[in-house]
């Protein structure tokens, strides 16, 4: 009896292995446009990524009581202070923030609706992938990369299947 419990765990799990190997069907190529499309929105969120995890964690730093300084901000993203000056000065010129001498960086009205924004994106990713089951720190560093490319759509989508479940 035993024996025949082990070939049907063996057989099942021949199963589960075919199927994990198993090459996904390659789709068609859309149409040009549609493709190209696609790609377009790639790019755009990647040039806007930066620009949302600065100003996210700008906010972080200011609710938590703190001053959002140069160096804090280094530290925290792990890049160096100058490449920190620089980034403020493009979120500067784009009006997301403000920055006072011996003060540190403040964000306008605009740089806070882009943290709430980029902020309930994350949370509604990482509290999608906690739902599948993904574990608290690899939900919250994946989550990270994710919230930057994914439409409302999806986000929806997200949103439904974790009421839904």
């Amino acid at each position: 009896m035993n024996a025949g419990r082990f070939n049907l765990r063996a057989a099942k799990e021949e199963r589960v292995l075919a199927l994990k190997n198993r090459p996904v069907p390659r789709e068609p190529l859309p149409d040009a446009d549609v493709h190209s499309e696609g790609f377009r929105q790639t790019r755009e969120a990647r040039r806007g990524a930066l620009v949302e995890d600065y100003v996210e964690l700008i906010a972080d730093l200011i609710e938590d009581g703190n001053e959002a300084r140069q160096v804090d901000i280094a530290a925290r993203l792990g890049v160096a202070q100058p490449t920190v000056a620089k980034m403020l000065t493009r979120l500067c010129a784009d009006g997301l923030v403000s920055r006072k001498p011996y003060r540190g960086v403040f964000l306008t009205e605009a740089g806070r609706k882009v943290a709430e924004e980029s902020r309930i994106r994350h949370q509604t990713v990482e509290a999608f992938l906690r739902s599948l089951g993904v574990s608290a720190e690899t939900a919250r560093i994946d989550a990270e990369g994710i919230e930057h490319h994914v439409s409302a759509e999806t986000l929806e989508a997200f949103r439904k299947a974790m009421t839904a479940g």
